[in-house]
């Protein structure tokens, strides 16, 4: 649950501090911290549409820290798994980002990155203790991130001061959107298995179990 300080931190800090708000959200919240990176992200996007914040620099300070903090995640399920699975091992997220991970390989840590982000933490640290090739990870942690950068902050720089109303309308609809979007992708991806099933096949890789 999102702490109110942090809320209050991090929304009156984007008139002070801009984009590096943006990007300090974006860092924190793969490592776990409660911070508010939806209404962050729709504040600046709001910010943007009066002239107040350049959004190409939020997006690029976003993005960068996003990358930040998932590769260090990613960096300690790969060099601590043991730890990672004493922690983390047991709870019920883990165990459907598990699940997801073994079934889709990139399609999951593309849609921990966008619309099942509370299963981003135990998928990036799956990821890495499976040492599932790094450049593609980050390749899918980019793409993820851009889609949630662009529903949120284009969201927000649409409707403006209406953002919040907006995010209120995605939780409440979430599971509805998720499973569209994922429908869609799916499809794709399962066309592209046989292909990728044989590069795997050629690079030797096996991803670990959990």
């Amino acid at each position: 649950m999102v702490d109110l300080n942090l809320t209050v931190f991090f929304l009156s800090g984007l008139t002070t501090y801009g984009p590096l708000i943006v990007g300090l959200a974006m860092f924190l919240g793969p490592l776990g911290v409660p911070v508010p990176s939806p209404l962050v992200v729709l504040a600046a996007g709001a910010l943007a549409r009066q002239g107040l914040m350049d959004l190409s620099t939020a997006l690029f300070i976003g993005l960068s820290g996003s990358i930040l903090g998932n590769s260090a995640v990613y960096g300690v399920g790969r060099f601590a798994t043991g730890w990672a699975q004493r922690r983390f091992g047991g709870s019920s997220a883990w165990r459907k980002a598990a699940d997801r991970f073994r079934r889709n390989g990139g399609l999951a840590i593309y849609l921990s990155h966008f619309l099942l982000t509370p299963l981003g933490l135990p998928t990036n640290l799956i990821a890495g203790g499976s040492s599932y090739p790094y450049r593609r990870f980050i390749a899918y942690n980019v793409v993820g991130t851009l889609s949630w950068l662009a529903l949120y902050g284009g969201l927000g720089y649409v409707f403006g001061s209406q953002g919040e109303a907006v995010l209120q309308v995605i939780k409440g609809n979430l599971a509805w959107i998720t499973g569209l979007v994922a429908a869609a992708i799916g499809v794709y991806f399962l066309l592209r298995r046989p292909r990728r099933q044989k590069g795997r096949a050629q690079a030797g890789y096996r991803p670990a179990s959990f």
